[in-house]
């Protein structure tokens, strides 16, 4: 009797380990179904992923969290292992992680373009303009405030690269008419509205911005505004903890047929924010 209720104890217990057991790991891999995507303030402030993500979601059970930051910093984040892909806008920087050996390979995934928005008092004089060399060299020349991210984003490194092909070194003026605030795309806007200084902006983020004040854009259609995203994996051979699988079903739903029509679906106000262009580089 005694060895009876000891196996029946014995038995009972296992079963109830095995089911303890079964009952932690599937929590745990559900838990562990998600990547994350270190990605730029534009993306996130323009309400796309609020839209993309879900859908994504919904089809494959694999839940995306974003880190917003600027391009720079994104691409430091994922150099430190801190992320599973990268989806950002500044190409020459993107092909130099994937070359240094942190990503596997890079794809266009979308683009628009960069403006230049300003008060409707329009102190330098640049309303209406398609020139952007035109409009920074009128802006310094006159002294009107400019508010710049500041932060190594994109939109950062972009702005610079505009300043130098206009022969310009604004930070020479910093704290006097060039302003640097450090922050991201809304921020800076915000900063930006509130000094009465001009500034660049993607335009995604400017469209959803919903504090404009009187601001409106002063300079687009320059080519040279053009600004394209890039989406790369991080190297589990570099990173050995990144989800690859997972990594690599987003990076291929976002190029397929189905993730490029959602970004060309996604609108602010009737506007179409991004422009699908999938293609490897």
């Amino acid at each position: 009797m005694i060895r009876r209720s000891f196996l029946t104890l014995t038995l009972l217990g296992a079963a109830a380990a095995t089911a303890a057991g079964l009952a932690f790991t599937g929590p745990s891999q559900a838990e562990d179904k998600f990547i994350v995507v270190q990605s730029t303030t534009s993306t996130q402030n323009s309400g796309l992923y609020d839209y993309l993500l879900p859908i994504f979601t919904r089809e494959t059970g694999v839940e995306v969290r974003v880190v917003a930051v600027g391009t720079g910093q994104a691409i430091k984040n994922a150099q430190n292992c801190d992320g599973d892909v990268l989806l950002v806008h500044a190409k020459a920087s993107e092909e130099k992680f994937v070359a240094a050996g942190y990503g596997v390979s890079r794809a266009d995934v979308m683009y628009n373009d960069f403006v230049i928005v300003g008060p409707g008092s329009d102190p330098a004089g640049i309303a209406g303009g398609k020139d952007v060399t035109a409009a920074l060299t009128k802006i310094k020349d006159s002294k009107a405030v400019f508010a710049s991210r500041g932060d190594d984003s994109g939109t950062n490194k972009k702005e610079m690269a505009l300043w130098k092909a206009a022969g310009i070194d604004p930070t020479a003026d910093s704290g006097s008419w060039y302003r640097e605030t450090g922050s991201g795309m809304g921020a800076t806007l915000n900063a930006s509205v509130g000094m009465g200084a001009y500034t660049m902006s993607d335009r995604a983020t400017w469209i959803a911005f919903g504090n404009k004040g009187d601001f409106e854009i002063a300079v687009e259609g320059d080519e040279r505004l053009f600004n394209q995203y890039g989406v790369i994996l991080v190297n589990p051979e570099t990173c050995a903890n990144v989800k690859a699988d997972l990594g690599q079903a987003f990076i291929n739903w976002i190029l397929s047929d189905e993730g490029q029509s959602a970004i060309a679906d996604y609108r602010r106000d009737g506007k179409q924010l991004f422009f699908p262009n999938a293609k490897m580089s």
